[in-house]
């Protein structure tokens, strides 16, 4: 299988089983229905990629405008995820306030849920992923 299909594969997974897990999960912490925190998720996914996408052609446009060519050193990709994560969290909690008509601290709460989940779900997910589909080896030429 080609990377590329390999990669659909993985991130159509990644969604689907996310959004499952967040919506039964959040429909049983918050009390509302699965079918509204099923929409929050999926708000939430298409939000993510959409900062994604902009934050990250900031990003890359203000690193070659500033750095030139320089390699990223670990500390600048510590503050690339803060600023991505950060910048997330704010536009989170002012989705999750509307959709779930909640206060602030229960939105940043349930924000907050929401952030630990993914990373400890996207290791999870990867692993396991990795260990079922293997990365194929790579033909030299």
């Amino acid at each position: 299988m080609a990377l590329a299909c390999r990669e659909v594969r993985h991130s159509v997974l990644f969604e689907m089983i996310a959004l499952t897990i967040v919506a039964v999960s959040g429909s049983w912490i918050t009390g509302h229905s699965i079918s509204k925190i099923g929409a929050l998720g999926l708000i939430m996914s298409m939000l993510a990629m959409a900062r994604n996408f902009v934050y990250n052609g900031l990003f890359d446009k203000w690193y070659v405008t500033n750095r030139g060519s320089q390699p990223r050193t670990v500390v600048m990709r510590i503050v690339h995820a803060i600023l991505f994560e950060g910048g997330l969290l704010g536009f989170g909690i002012v989705i999750i306030m509307w959709w779930l008509q909640m206060s602030f601290i229960q939105a940043l709460l349930l924000d907050i849920g929401f952030a630990v989940f993914f990373l400890v779900y996207a290791f999870v997910y990867n692993w396991v992923y990795d260990q079922i589909f293997p990365v194929p080896a790579l033909k030299t030429p």
